[in-house]
């Protein structure tokens, strides 16, 4: 069994569009943060919600 997350109530995901090649490529990805900390965060262009990551 593994330990409780100290902080689990705290994660915060956002989606953003993405715009590269001076417009020619759009894709969608999803940062989750942790509220309380700026440098604890994972971004990925490969998922679409957060409940898709458990």
């Amino acid at each position: 069994m593994s330990p409780p997350s100290p902080h689990p109530e705290s994660l915060r995901s956002r989606a953003f569009e993405i715009t590269v090649d001076d417009g020619r490529e759009t894709f969608n990805a999803l940062s989750i943060e942790h509220a309380d900390c700026e440098t604890e965060w994972i971004i990925s262009d490969t998922v679409c919600a957060l409940e898709n990551m458990r």
